[in-house]
């Protein structure tokens, strides 16, 4: 048994591999992927009944990975004999060269341990980044996966969720506000009108109709051709709210056309130059 561990498959110089070495290094990467999914299963089980933290165990787990991925990187390095030390020192200007072209790189991957620390952003958070509504699907150390409301899969670098202004919906404790802007003709009752439009957001299952989350209507404005409301309401349906407005103004056709209520064009008045 000595002798097939002592067995040499490579000599270069001073540098002798044997049949032992690769044999434990493949040992060592087997515990590792071994220990990564115990201690996954283990996590999940444990706060199995809290789904709210999923996402903060998700980004645990990914950044206990990598630290067990690079002590078993060193790990078999140091089995097969190759000296760390000298590596790190031969490989020093060829890492200052290299950052200073992957700055941004280095930049995501930095953003990336900030991400899974912190927790501000977690797995099935909902967060707007300029306008744009997205899904959280997955965190990896330079870039994070996210879905948007088109279901188009996007790879958004780290950096931008650390640089850019980010609304993180998900961190409401509370339902979220929206508004649906809408204008009627003078000739109409305003009464009637917001009569109306709270009638169009009471049968919607997405829609929040209890105290303190009672909708409203707002008189905005007197526009140049209409009274122009605001329907102001509550819901949870944060990824998908854009076909629950739809849904909505749909309803308020509905409602405006049982109460004889219209919405005007906008009037536009040419005068005519008389030539004297």
């Amino acid at each position: 048994m000595q002798e097939i561990l002592n067995y040499e498959i490579l000599k270069f110089k001073d540098y002798i591999l044997t049949f032992g070495s690769i044999l434990f290094t493949v040992i060592v990467i087997l515990f590792n992927v071994l220990l990564i999914k115990g201690i996954t299963k283990i996590v999940f089980r444990i706060s199995s009944n809290n789904i709210h933290n999923d996402g903060r165990k998700y980004a645990v787990i990914q950044l206990l990975k990598y630290v067990l991925w690079v002590i078993t990187l060193i790990i078999c390095l140091q089995i097969i004999g190759v000296d760390i030390t000298f590596l790190v020192a031969s490989s020093a200007a060829l890492l200052v060269g290299l950052g200073l072209g992957m700055q941004v790189i280095f930049s995501d991957f930095i953003s990336g341990i900030i991400l899974l620390v912190e927790g501000t952003i977690k797995v099935d958070d909902i967060i707007e980044v300029e306008n744009e509504i997205m899904k959280v699907k997955e965190i990896t150390l330079r870039t994070s996966r996210v879905v948007t409301r088109d279901e188009k899969v996007v790879i958004v670098p780290n950096h931008r969720f650390l640089t850019e202004n980010v609304i993180n919906w998900t961190h409401n404790t509370t339902p979220t506000r929206f508004m649906i802007n809408v204008g009627v003709d003078y000739s109409s009752d305003a009464r009637v009108v917001e009569k109306a439009l709270l009638q169009s957001v009471k049968t919607n299952e997405h829609v929040i109709n209890v105290e303190p989350f009672n909708a409203f209507v707002r008189l905005a404005n007197f526009g140049a051709s209409s009274y122009d409301f605001q329907l102001i309401f509550w819901s949870n349906n944060l990824f998908r709210i854009e076909s629950t407005k739809s849904a909505i103004r749909f309803a308020i056709i509905e409602e405006f056309k049982k109460n004889n209520i219209t919405i005007p064009f906008n009037q536009l008045v040419i005068h005519q130059a008389t030539k004297v």
